[in-house]
């Protein structure tokens, strides 16, 4: 019987190392299988690391032309406010300006008007009574001129300053 058992023995030992070698086998089949997957989760952590950092620079970026176009049109209208308190001051000025010159050029009128006139020696007195009428009638329309100048100087300044061309400045000058 020994050599049956010999036989058996030795069968059971090749089936062993036979199970042994298969094992192994399968085990490096794991391992590279593993090694791949573990390789695949290291790209995709990496992918999705570079797709972060890129959004977030992208929102950085979006911010920061967001930022710098507000500050711009901000200044845009501080200086179209500025421009147009600047114009709206000038236009005032000029305005009253007109205003002073045009009540100073009646009250001139006036003046001479009601002044003294130096008599003329060789008139009769019908000529003399219609020269004072007509010394009175000219202060009569110098007053109401005075009065619709003033008038109409001040509903200049309460209106809005009506732009000119150079034209009608050259025509308005000559004119005067």
């Amino acid at each position: 019987m020994m050599p049956r058992q010999k036989k058996l023995l030795t069968r059971i030992g090749d089936a062993a190392e036979a199970a042994k070698g298969k094992t192994q086998e399968v085990g490096a089949s794991l391992m590279k299988k593993a090694e791949v997957v573990e390789k695949k989760a290291r790209a995709a952590t990496a992918s999705v690391k570079r797709s972060a950092k890129t959004a977030g620079t992208s929102a950085r970026k979006a911010f920061g032309k967001a930022q710098r176009k507000v500050k711009s049109t901000a200044r845009t209208v501080e200086a179209e406010a500025t421009s147009a308190m600047g114009k709206a001051k000038r236009a005032v000025k000029r305005n009253v300006k007109a205003a002073a010159s045009g009540a100073k050029k009646v009250a001139g009128k006036v003046e001479r008007a009601m002044s003294a006139r130096k008599p003329v020696v060789k008139r009769k007195a019908t000529a003399a009574k219609s020269a004072a009428k007509r010394g009175v009638a000219k202060v009569k329309t110098a007053a109401r001129k005075a009065g619709a100048a003033v008038t109409k100087s001040a509903k200049k300044v309460a209106k809005r300053p009506m732009k000119r061309t150079a034209t009608r400045r050259a025509a308005k000058r000559s004119s005067t």
